[in-house]
């Protein structure tokens, strides 16, 4: 992790070197107009014919270059009389010459042409020029339809107002933009981090145990029980009371900052209309915040994110805040394209900078239609192609949307793009880092004895990632196991592929029986069927039932002594692979499915990653453990890593073949309840360690998503009874 964090640190160096340098945001490194005051003499006469222009016989297009400026007396004239008229009460003299030296050939901070030369020298000082229209002061206004520039003329002052107003106004709302996309920037990022080290003060946990925050605002779902289940007709997961607070104070805090601080500046040259002004602020303001939520989102997307490592918040609370503020970074999109279409798109329609923003728009629309949750069950893997695939679209279009606008260094919208690109490269450099670290990897895979086939076991020789780190998950590439299959079909799956497995040092799985006899010597095994069960229905028909949720199966608390003694040939761990890891995984639909029992497969390793934190779990006096199915994977690592343990596992008959791998686990802990064909009493359990008069519990669940949402709600029920205990929950499922 140091690694990483000193990489990530360099990065963040690198930018904030190019915000010092010729880049940056305006306000913070970039100033387009030079001077409001001077803006306002020089614009009114910046694209005017001078006797030195020429006009391209093919395009008819005129062109005035610098040197023909320098030298242009009615030029060089009339623009230093309007200095002396409306700027030397608020410039002085070394001001104004400074100006007239390096900047009176700028247009918006835009030199002409762009190519960085130095400006040819003038043919007068500013101070040489006054003294010579003062000379002979000017008897003629300009006139503001002429389109030619041949005598000096006067200024007049409302022509100048309404440059300064133009000049001022744009390059303020361009402050005001920056400095509200910093700030929600800073809040995105700073939150997290302030939340948890402020829980280190002296007096917050016992605030925190006073009022019992967990179980009150920071476990319970917003809506009924819903967290890890997804809400009735693919509506998607609703946040915890405190994940809810965080979104809403930030939606807030967006809502104020897009709404408030606007100025109108008339008369005005740009927007001589008041609804035109307004309408193109809020154009200019949608817009910039668009941008600054950019990489705030990518941040929260990525595995390799930094406040990972620097808050106790689980990765699964970034996903979601990460589909929150892509939401909202939609809907700030979608008004700056609905504001803008009726004032610009008859002009602008077909100017490239509007086609590229029209394509990014048009991204994000389709980023948002395949992340629904029914796309993202049906077809994960189309949803995340298609996700990389349209953000790059977006990227891009975001780019040459603002370049071919206003080029680049202007206005610095680029700078946010620069950031959002920082992040995307260093997750997926890191990522490439851990997979080259690990190197290539052939893989065992052994087909277990669960019904149908649908359980494997896939031993990694080599990898030494330790057992003082539960809660650990590695995302998995099996490049050519697609090509092994015999399916069809599967011509769109592609070799980068991976997908996140809890895994399980396989030392852990060497040891048998430590003075706490096998599992079969505390319980009696009894029947798991009747006659007309609903176990018994459901594979007569072929259906999936949760037996975690199913209260008409009758309990079995054990493992056979057969199922134990195939265990001991099954399960051998050598000292080679002992320095490995396993993995169990239940087949899906996915690329899962075509793992068959393979001795040399080869494998590649992104990890490993902490999907929970575990510094405050591993404080508690007490841990209990509560899995079901395949979702004991990952409580195994707790194991060797706290004293006090009392693992309660659940799972479907089907899955029987576990018991008999881990049992060599489990035999480690003397208080466990192992049950196969039957739920757990989650409020029992937990009735239990009231009880027994543990000060603090930490409850460990890590199974399907109506199991985790019971745990949670019962975990939530018990704090809020009182007593002494205290309840430290974690839940470790992946509903990303």
């Amino acid at each position: 992790m140091n690694t990483l964090l000193l990489t990530w640190l360099a990065l963040c160096l690198f930018f904030l070197t190019a915000l010092g340098a010729d880049q940056g945001l305006v306000g913070y490194g970039l100033d387009p107009i030079h001077g409001y005051c001077t803006y306002g003499c020089y614009t009114p006469i910046a694209f005017l014919a001078l006797s030195c222009t020429t006009t391209d016989p093919a395009t008819k297009a005129m062109s005035t270059t610098r040197l023909c400026r320098a030298n242009n007396t009615p030029f060089l004239e009339t623009l230093a009389l309007c200095l002396h008229t409306e700027c030397a009460r608020d410039l002085t003299p070394a001001q104004l010459e400074h100006y007239w030296e390096f900047n009176v050939f700028n247009v918006f901070g835009i030199l002409d042409p762009p190519d960085g030369t130095p400006n040819p020298p003038i043919k007068w000082t500013y101070q040489s020029a006054l003294a010579s229209v003062l000379s002979h002061p000017p008897k003629s206004e300009l006139d503001p339809t002429s389109f030619v520039l041949n005598q000096t003329v006067i200024i007049p002052h409302l022509a100048w107002l309404k440059q300064y107003n133009s000049g001022y106004g744009i390059q303020r709302e361009q402050i005001v933009g920056a400095t509200y996309g910093i700030v929600i920037l800073v809040v995105g990022f700073a939150t997290p981090v302030i939340l948890t080290w402020a829980g280190y003060l002296p007096f917050a946990s016992r605030l925190s145990s006073y009022f019992r925050l967990p179980t009150r605002l920071l476990y319970p779902s917003t809506v009924g029980t819903y967290i890890v289940r997804p809400l009735p007709h693919f509506l998607g997961n609703p946040p915890t009371r405190g994940q809810a607070l965080f979104l809403v104070t930030f939606f807030i805090i967006n809502l104020i900052l897009s709404t408030v601080n606007y100025q109108s500046m008339q008369p005005h040259a740009l927007r001589p209309q008041l609804s035109f002004e307004l309408t193109a602020m809020v154009v200019y303001r949608s817009g910039i915040l668009a941008f600054a939520l950019i990489p705030l989102m990518l941040l929260f997307s990525s595995r390799n994110n930094i406040l990972l490592w620097w808050t106790n918040w689980p990765h699964n609370t970034y996903i979601l805040l990460h589909k929150w503020i892509a939401r909202l970074f939609f809907l700030y999109s979608l008004v700056h394209t609905l504001v803008a279409l009726p004032w610009f798109y008859g002009t602008d329609s077909k100017r490239e900078y509007w086609i590229w923003g029209a394509v990014a728009i048009v991204a994000m629309a389709l980023i948002l239609g395949m992340s629904v949750l029914y796309v993202r069950k049906q077809a994960y893997e189309l949803f995340l192609a298609s996700h990389i695939v349209l953000s790059v679209i977006t990227l891009v279009g975001c780019w040459y949307h603002v370049t071919l606008w206003v080029g680049i260094g202007t206005w610095g919208y680029e700078t946010w793009l620069y950031a959002a690109c920082a992040v995307w490269f260093f997750d997926r450099l890191a990522r490439f880092g851990r997979v080259l670290k690990n190197g290539l990897r052939r893989a065992k895979v052994v087909q277990l004895d669960g019904e149908g086939g649908e359980y494997v076991r896939v031993d990694i020789e080599g990898i030494r990632w330790g057992t003082g780190n539960p809660g650990t998950h590695v995302y998995v590439y099996w490049p050519f196991l697609t090509a092994l299959s015999s399916s069809r079909g599967e011509w769109w799956r592609q070799p980068w592929e991976n997908h996140p497995f809890s895994l399980v040092p396989s030392v852990l799985l060497a040891g048998r029986n430590e003075g706490h006899g096998p599992l079969h010597d505390k319980t009696t095994p009894e029947s798991v069927k009747s006659s007309g069960s609903s176990e018994e229905h459901a594979q007569h028909e072929g259906a999936q039932v949760d037996l975690e949720k199913n209260g008409h199966v009758r309990p079995m608390i054990t493992t056979s002594p057969a199922a134990s003694e195939r265990s001991h040939d099954h399960v051998r761990i050598t000292p080679s692979t002992a320095s490995g890891i396993s993995l169990f995984i239940k087949k899906g639909s996915g690329v899962t499915k075509h793992l068959r029992a393979n001795s040399n497969l080869l494998t590649l390793l992104d990890g490993p990653y902490t999907s929970t934190p575990t510094a405050d779990i591993r404080k508690c006096d007490r841990l209990l453990l509560i899995g079901g199915g395949i979702g004991i994977t990952s409580l195994l690592p707790w194991i060797a890593n706290h004293e006090n343990i009392k693992v309660a596992w659940s799972l479907r008959e089907s899955a029987r073949c576990l018991v008999s791998e881990v049992e060599g686990v489990l035999c480690r802990v003397q208080e466990r309840d192992v049950r196969v064909g039957s739920r757990l009493d989650f409020d029992h359990l937990l009735a239990q360690e009231i009880e027994a008069g543990w000060t603090k519990v930490g409850v460990i669940v890590s199974g399907p998503d109506g199991m985790c949402d019971d745990v949670r709600a019962a975990v939530v029920a018990a704090g809020r009874k009182g007593g002494n205990t205290e309840f430290e929950l974690e839940v470790d499922a992946y509903a990303w």
